[in-house]
């Protein structure tokens, strides 16, 4: 294999893939990345064999051929050359890779290719295309409320489901959920599957900038094409939670807020919610009082006016969860729908049914 090409593009490009490299595994070919130089490109790609990332790029291709590189050097090597163009050699029967860039020159050790686990060939697969601003929107309201405990996978993953004119995306981490309808233009397939957070997440990293994504399913992986770079992930095995039985059908209180203004004294008062304590929410005759008290540390409180009659309600929040049920609601105002001080709270947009985020209180002491 001998191929020279951009250093510019392949820095890139390498910055892309590497994102797929496994950091946290005992098999040493998943740190590295695959080149495979064929017909005037060279292709890269990364697996840690839950996400895969593939980016090809114009090169002279010399003498076809592929291996796997460490993953990490390679891209901070990449990313030093000194010059312009940059030169990859494979000799036969050599374990190494030939690096020259004007007058420097570096040798890689190497694994063979074939070890390399095998990837779905995204260019073959059925294809449908999705509007990139639905789908990332949609995809930075909901993600947030996904699960990091890796001991419930399905709570770790996002549910996508691609209906008629609509994409429906849900997460929970059983403690907040967030609900998102989109609807959509075109033709897509009907699909239902639970997709890695993580997946979505680098998915949204790429796809800023371009003006469509594509889509396609190969037997139990989701692939996603974006400008010449193909993101493929596993769907995750199990049920999802039937999320539409958390939601109440009803509601004691409605209370709109203007949105940056109750975000801004959430974050304020948050300082003062450590080690655990809750965020206090008492709704009272025309006022909202946000309080937080951490023993040994100190306490906060603030008010603003609001739209509330009845008795008065005070109920207690994770700060984090909160926060960034506020931050998730699009508009100028944010509707709390609240029952009492154990049931959940649904956060929405004044007027819009389209997301919800729903959390639940925490008991308050005294």
């Amino acid at each position: 294999m001998k191929v020279a090409c951009s250093r510019e593009e392949l820095t890139q490009k390498l910055a892309v893939v590497s994102r797929g490299v496994s950091t946290r595994t005992a098999v040493q070919i998943l740190g590295g990345i695959l080149l495979n130089a064929e017909g005037g490109q060279l292709m890269l790609a990364a697996t840690d064999m839950e996400l895969s990332l593939r980016a090809s790029l114009e090169a002279r291709v010399e003498g076809d051929g592929a291996v796997v590189v460490p993953g990490r050097l390679l891209v901070e090597l990449a990313r030093l050359l000194p010059d312009t163009e940059v030169s990859i050699e494979q000799r036969a029967d050599e374990g190494v890779i030939h690096i020259t860039s004007g007058s420097f020159e570096s040798r890689l050790n190497t694994y063979t290719a074939e070890d390399f686990p095998r990837l779905p060939d995204a260019e073959g697969l059925e294809r449908h295309t999705v509007d990139r601003d639905a789908l990332l929107e949609t995809i930075a309201r909901v993600g947030r409320s996904a699960s990091r405990d890796e001991s419930r996978p399905v709570l770790t993953g996002i549910l996508v489901r691609f209906e008629p004119g609509k994409l429906v995306m849900a997460a929970t981490d059983s403690y907040r959920l967030s609900v998102k309808e989109t609807a959509l233009e075109g033709t897509v397939p009907e699909l239902e599957a639970i997709v890695p957070a993580r997946a979505l997440t680098e998915l949204a990293r790429i796809g800023q900038g371009a003006e469509q994504i594509e889509l396609g399913v190969h037997e139990n992986q989701v692939v996603f094409g974006v400008d010449g770079i193909w993101l493929t992930t596993r769907r995750i095995d199990g049920q999802f939670p039937n999320y539409k039985q958390l939601i109440p059908e009803a509601f004691e209180y409605e209370v709109p807020l203007p949105r940056d203004e109750v975000l801004d004294v959430v974050r304020r008062i948050a300082v003062m919610a450590q080690r655990n304590s809750p965020l206090r929410l008492r709704f009272a005759e025309g006022e909202l009082t946000v309080s937080a008290r951490t023993q040994d540390v100190g306490e906060a409180q603030e008010s603003l006016p609001v739209s509330f009659t009845g008795e008065p309600l005070e109920i207690g929040f994770n700060a984090e969860f909160l926060r960034d049920g506020i931050e998730s609601v699009a508009g100028e105002t944010v509707r709390f729908r609240l029952i009492s001080p154990l049931r959940p709270c649904v956060l929405q947009a004044d007027g819009s049914d389209d997301f919800l985020y729903l959390i639940m209180p925490i008991r308050l002491a005294g």
